[in-house]
């Protein structure tokens, strides 16, 4: 399937900023199921200085800084893309337990990957490992069972289990909250689902990036109606990195859209910075629009 994504997001100040130091994870990044074609970054108030680099997880970086005050910027990112489905998940083909899994990472020294990914094992900023968290994910993780039987088992308990309320977190909640209380938005979930992997000493990797969003049968799309989307990735032995969404419970295919990894949120986040000026509080406004291709 092939995409065009448009994700803007604009900054209104109460005082003018005199200078401003961001950094973009705004450009997708090609993956195993996604290649990447046309990408430009548009930013209003013009830059003084731009430049892209790789950061250590191979994602796509903009920084840009900007000199001249102004009390609102635009940034506008569009890529156009190309999905395709990583196929049905079959459990059969990779009859890993999740033990065994765990034990793979701990003494593989031949295995890139498998080295790579042992720094998704540790606590992260968003990711904490709490007597809770173990606790929730004894549930899936039950002696001699499957990896991959597992993990699914996780998604659809936390997709069951919890209420997708925007009005409930922002990405400062902490994740003791978000289970206390059963509420949160799809970037909880996904730290959830992490932590209860890492906490049995299993790679678990956070994905950004976009959803296709399907209008009412009969009903008409509208744009900018999308969001930024938020979900996981286990390591796998012998196959690598398989996705999981426990916010629609389901294995993504060629509607989820890869911007970023990382660790967490923190590693990942679609636009952050520093600024000088620009008084107390501001406004954010988001918009994302998938067009389909």
């Amino acid at each position: 399937m092939k995409y065009r994504v448009t994700h803007t997001t604009r900054y209104r100040y109460r005082k003018p900023v005199s200078t401003c130091h961001n950094v973009g994870h705004l450009r997708l990044r090609p993956t195993s199921q996604q290649s990447c074609g046309s990408s430009l970054l548009t930013i209003d108030p013009l830059p003084a200085l731009t430049y892209q680099w790789q950061d250590l997880f191979g994602n796509r970086l903009d920084y840009f800084s900007i000199h001249t005050a102004h009390t609102e910027l635009t940034v506008t990112a569009q890529n156009e893309v190309q999905v395709v489905s990583a196929g049905t998940l079959l459990d059969t083909a990779y009859p890993v337990s999740w033990e065994q899994a765990r034990e793979y990472l701990q003494t593989s020294n031949g295995d890139e990957q498998a080295i790579e990914a042992r720094q998704f094992v540790l606590e992260s900023p968003f990711v904490e490992f709490t007597p809770e968290v173990a606790d929730y994910s004894a549930v899936s993780l039950t002696p001699g069972r499957s990896l991959l039987e597992a993990v699914e088992d996780l998604m659809s308990r936390i997709h069951r289990d919890f209420t997708y309320d925007p009005g409930f977190s922002d990405i400062a909640t902490p994740l003791g909250d978000v289970l206390e209380h059963r509420k949160g938005v799809c970037q909880d979930f996904a730290h959830l689902a992490i932590a209860c992997l890492r906490s049995q000493g299993l790679a678990a990797r956070y994905v950004s990036g976009y959803l296709e969003t399907l209008p009412p049968k009969g009903g008409k799309r509208l744009v900018g109606a999308d969001e930024s989307h938020a979900w996981f990735s286990v390591f796998v032995p012998y196959r690598g990195w398989v996705d999981f969404d426990p916010t629609n419970d389901q294995i993504p295919a060629d509607q989820h859209i890869t911007a970023a990894w990382g660790r967490d949120y923190a590693d990942v986040a679609p636009l952050k910075g520093v600024l000088f000026g620009g008084g107390e509080g501001h406004e954010l406004e988001v918009s994302v629009n998938v067009e389909r291709l």
